[in-house]
């Protein structure tokens, strides 16, 4: 049995959880185990939230979801981690992760390790629990107004948000070792390149309309 996140998450017995670090910060783009993805995390509305900010290859669809109405709905800017929230006295949030591989939600936990690496943690019906590390590739996002007010924010007619200002913009992450050029996120608003397709994340749809 399976349990793979959009980014590739492997169910496998034995899963070591490693001591969270003082003070980390989840928030920020970190590539997958696996490579093939950026996830976007930040925290909206009070709880630290992920979506897909990069694919190795572009153009994919969500296409295992049950719902029929969202099997042609772009994986990027998708959300995977949902709703996760911190844990009393411990640098680790919990809620769900959405498996594109299955169209399925499970159980999960964020723990960062240090100020680079962040495990993830999921359980199949509470047991058949499995990991791996993402590696950061941009740096911590700061709590922005929009990032607060993001329940109330008007619903985006698909289009996918651009990143607000200086504070609502999620900064480029810098390129992790060994990764292809077009992995790098894209230039800040007024730059010159293109624009950041995803933005800050707690203005899309999904989450900004996310009932509590």
């Amino acid at each position: 049995m399976r349990l793979a996140l959009y980014t590739g998450l492997i169910l496998a017995g034995g899963y070591t959880c490693l001591t969270p670090a003082l003070a980390a910060d989840p928030t920020g783009d970190w590539r997958v185990a696996d490579g093939v993805a950026n996830i976007r995390v930040a925290q909206c509305n009070g709880s630290m939230w992920g979506a897909v900010s990069w694919e190795k290859q572009p153009g994919g669809r969500d296409e295992n979801n049950p719902d029929a109405s969202k099997k042609t709905r772009p994986t990027l800017g998708m959300a995977t981690l949902i709703d996760m929230k911190k844990k009393p006295g411990v640098d680790q949030w919990e809620g769900q992760v959405y498996n594109a591989k299955d169209g399925q939600l499970y159980s999960a936990t964020i723990t960062p390790s240090g100020a680079d690496q962040l495990e993830i943690k999921g359980c199949v019906m509470g047991f058949l629990c499995g990991g791996e590390t993402w590696t950061r590739v941009g740096p911590p996002i700061p709590l922005s107004t929009a990032n607060a007010m993001a329940k109330g924010a008007p619903k985006s007619t698909g289009a996918a948000p651009k990143a607000q200002g200086t504070m609502g913009a999620t900064a480029a992450p810098a390129p992790a070792a060994g990764a292809p050029k077009s992995a790098t996120a894209p230039t800040k608003p007024g730059q010159k390149g293109a624009a950041d397709p995803v933005g800050d994340i707690c203005l899309l749809p999904e989450i900004a309309g996310f009932a509590h």
